[in-house]
């Protein structure tokens, strides 16, 4: 294979902000990204991680900090200057060229010989697997092919990085399914660096390598896949890894370390960082919280989910705490049951 991603060490961001007017959309963002690695920006709507992507691309100038490419301080070059590949949500492929000359326009933009084009064009369209697609019109594809053409666009030049927004979005869900094998693949085969924007936890846990949790432009957590998973640093970053449960409780240390009330009930729980006694935030995943005949919570249900291979449901306990759990057995509105947690799926945050 002739294409593979251009040699470099590490991509380092150095204080990166930007803002518009009054409004800190980034704030003093510093990261360091090896070659190979998969880096998913993850965070809701205005967290800053699609502006983070475009500065990186040049498509908007830093207020702040600096971009470096090893050695080599790239903030100050042109989109153009910096090699990297893009890949955009709407795909942003030129409706009236064929899916060769769209995957071709970058290397043409380079003046390369018509023989480096045309091979480099027939080993991404085989890595992307759309040779026999090539003489089509972007309308004349699915989406999930046109999302393949715009990754062919985006690896052909050999970048040392390929940004993607977002690029599963507009896509139905078995088709997402896909996809992420399919980036990820791809990502393995050339070796580059790929900075992926999403807001879908899910996507990021499968496809990263490190995951980097943003709020309001400003870096809350950056780990593995299983650190943010298991051990979210903080409780908004808990909240936004699927720690529905969050409760505003009390905290106090026990014999066993430390326990917190929840529905009225005191629990053995893990604080994640030095919690004192008092007002606290106790986050549990509802996939934590088992139905057990033995255990010490007691909810009434008052809705249930089916989910295809167990029962999404929400409870409530006595003192008015709302629960969400899951069930492998199918469980009635207003059924009372009892739900049982570990201690180390119980954390524990400082609380205001």
């Amino acid at each position: 294979m002739s294409i593979a991603a251009r040699d470099f060490r590490e991509l380092r961001l150095e204080g990166m902000s930007r803002t518009f007017g009054s409004l800190n959309a980034l704030k003093d963002v510093t990261l360091n990204v090896r070659r190979g690695e998969f880096i998913a920006l993850l965070g809701p709507s205005g967290c800053g991680k699609s502006t983070a992507l475009n500065c990186l691309a040049g498509l908007l100038p830093l207020s702040g900090g600096s971009i470096w490419l090893d050695r080599v301080r790239i903030d100050r070059l042109k989109p153009e200057e910096r090699g990297f590949g893009m890949v955009f949500q709407n795909y942003a492929l030129f409706p009236h060229m064929s899916v060769r000359d769209n995957i071709g326009f970058g290397l043409a933009m380079q003046n390369r010989p018509k023989a480096e084009l045309d091979r480099k064009v027939d080993e991404a369209l085989a890595i992307v697997r759309l040779t026999d697609q090539a003489g089509k019109l972007p309308g004349e594809l699915s989406g999930g092919q046109q999302q393949r053409v715009a990754i062919a666009r985006a690896i052909v030049i050999e970048p040392p990085l390929v940004l993607m927004d977002e690029p599963l979005s507009n896509l139905d869900a078995q088709l997402r399914l896909e996809m992420r094998a399919e980036i990820r693949r791809i990502h393995d085969l050339i070796g580059s660096a790929t900075i992926y924007v999403t807001h879908d936890q899910e996507e990021a846990l499968s496809l990263a390598d490190r995951i980097v949790v943003m709020r309001s432009g400003e870096v809350r957590q950056v780990g593995t896949p299983e650190d943010l998973y298991v051990r979210p640093a903080h409780a908004d970053v808990a909240e936004f890894m699927g720690y529905r449960n969050q409760i505003k409780t009390q905290s106090a240390a026990s014999g066993r370390g430390q326990s917190v009330s929840i529905g009225g009930v005191g629990l053995p729980a893990t604080p994640v960082e030095p919690t004192p006694d008092g007002p606290a935030i106790a986050a549990v995943r509802p996939d934590d919280l088992k139905v057990a005949a033995d255990g010490a919570l007691s909810v009434t249900v008052e809705t249930v989910q089916y989910h295809g291979h167990d029962f999404y449901c929400s409870g409530r306990a006595g003192d008015g705490t709302e629960l969400y759990f899951r069930s492998a057995r199918k469980i009635e509105k207003g059924e009372a049951v009892r739900l049982s947690v570990a201690a180390n799926r119980v954390l524990v945050y400082p609380g205001a």
